[in-house]
């Protein structure tokens, strides 16, 4: 599939536009190049594009949309037809009447900001160094798998409304990847840069170096060797520190995704669940301690989902959702702010052309606070610190879960005294957060994010990002594996 002329689709969209109330056209072209090596051997190069265009309809107080590969003249139309078709459908059959709704009429660019370009390191260059990368992974007979990674995707988008409303965003990603695995009988560890391409950022080349890309092997290696050797995490009702590369995960499943306001209104039930959070909670649910800051910040530039207008034309800007600790503002875009009635954020988002937006988490940060990492060591008498999420699971109302991590280490009376392996912790979202001890300082701080957080039907993936710096919790059931 070739990639879309958006110069000459927007001269086309006046001609198609249909006679309504409101009409968007919001065309995606998407570019993704994979670069692996795997037990020092380089895997074949993967590339893709798909370029698609989705026509939305207002008219009459229903809402339709129409999606299409077809960008000639005629596919456009037979889109178009198709939404205002579906918009005829819905109307006085909704749970919104979409008339009721003011589309913005947005005006405005984006573009990631790359100190290093990607296109200007070959091809050749770029898989010479994760072969170089991985090759430093195998220094031991105990090391039985590793490898070494790159995804690259660039996506450009143009969004146009029948009242004058125009965007270019281009937006390009670069997530790195490293992972070894070793093993000692029946024993098998392994310890990864921050998990499952966690490491994604916006920007080029520059990427790698600020995950200390070149560094890490010596480090993950050390380590892994080491949770061979070392004592299984403790079981028992504990202080727990948790490093940003596991705050990510934690921010995203109890906090992030409670906090969409389709999902708390009931959208997601059949599939991704629904939320222990009501709409009465906001204004007055204390949900963590007065330490606990969240911000959602889609202006942060290189973090993975900064942009400037989302996928409804909302602006985007930085808004406290939970400001010390009491529960400010939902995760909602224009639809679900006008069918609650609650403050939300410019996050309704698509994952792709022929998905329309939904109430998405975009860059949800916790703020730092005023603590060292060696301060809060200090303060705890027994507990353990974790890093590297490794397994999650919570329940369909992002309330009680379970996470485990790739390493741990073992906190006693204010000191860490060794390595643990297979360290798990458990709780409940209110009480977790609430027992939130102690914050720390920025420099502590570590940005990562996820590009495969999944919702809605049919299932949409977005990028998402997280930054967070490393956080004491007192309290916590924390456990060992096997």
């Amino acid at each position: 599939m070739s990639e879309i002329d958006m110069d000459h689709l927007e001269s086309l969209f006046g001609d198609i536009t249909p006679a309504v109330d409101f009409c968007s056209l919001r065309a995606v072209t998407t570019r993704e190049t994979h670069l692996s090596v795997k037990r020092d051997v380089c895997d074949p190069l993967h590339q893709s594009i798909d370029s698609g265009v989705m026509i939305t309809v207002v008219h009459g107080g229903g809402l339709g949309y129409g999606a299409t590969c077809d960008l000639s003249r005629e596919g456009l139309k037979r889109a178009a037809a198709k939404a205002v078709e579906f918009a005829a459908q819905t109307a006085g059959r909704s749970v919104v009447d979409f008339e009721q709704i003011t589309f913005p009429a947005p005006i405005g660019e984006y573009c990631s900001a790359e100190e290093r370009p990607w296109e200007d390191v070959s091809l050749t260059d770029k898989y010479d160094y994760l072969r170089k990368a991985c090759a430093r992974l195998k220094n031991d007979d105990r090391i039985v798998d590793w490898g070494t990674s790159v995804t690259r995707t660039i996506r450009d988008t143009l969004y146009l409304t029948n009242h004058g409303g125009r965007l270019r965003q281009e937006f390009r990603f670069t997530a790195p990847s490293m992972s070894v695995t070793a093993n000692c009988g029946a024993d098998t560890q392994t310890r990864s840069l921050g998990g499952l391409q966690a490491n994604c950022h916006q920007g080029g080349m520059e990427v790698f170096k600020a995950c200390n890309f070149k560094r890490a092997p010596h480090r993950l290696t050390e380590e892994v060797i080491a949770l061979l050797g070392a004592e299984n995490c403790p079981t028992g009702t504990m202080d727990l520190l948790l490093a940003p590369d596991q705050m990510m995960l934690q921010i995203h499943e109890s906090i992030g995704h409670p906090l969409e306001i389709d999902r708390i209104l009931g959208d997601e039930r059949n599939y991704a669940g629904t939320s222990f959070v009501t709409p009465e909670m906001f204004g007055t649910f204390q949900y963590g301690s007065e330490l606990l800051n969240v911000t959602f910040d889609p202006t942060i530039p290189h973090e993975m989902a900064t942009y400037a207008f989302d996928d409804d034309g909302l602006e985007a800007k930085k808004e406290f959702l939970i400001r010390d600790g009491l529960l400010v503002r939902g995760l909602g875009g224009l639809t679900s702010q006008h069918r609650s009635g609650l403050e939300g954020v410019a996050n309704s988002r698509a994952s792709n052309w022929n998905r329309p937006p939904v109430d998405r988490m975009a860059n949800l940060n916790l703020e730092p606070g005023d603590q060292t990492i060696p301060e809060m060591i200090e303060q705890t008498e027994r507990g353990v610190l974790m890093r590297t999420n490794v397994s999650w699971s919570i329940d369909d109302s992002r309330n009680k879960f379970q996470f485990g991590c790739e390493f741990g280490e073992k906190i006693v009376n204010g000191k860490i005294v060794g390595i643990v392996k297979n360290p798990n912790y458990r709780g409940i979202s209110k009480t977790f957060w609430q027992n939130l001890a102690g914050v720390g300082k920025a420099e502590t701080v570590g940005v990562f994010g996820t590009p495969y957080c999944g919702k809605a039907e049919p299932n949409q993936c977005v990028f998402v990002g997280h930054a967070s710096p490393t956080c004491r919790f007192t309290n916590v059931e924390v456990f060992g594996g096997e």
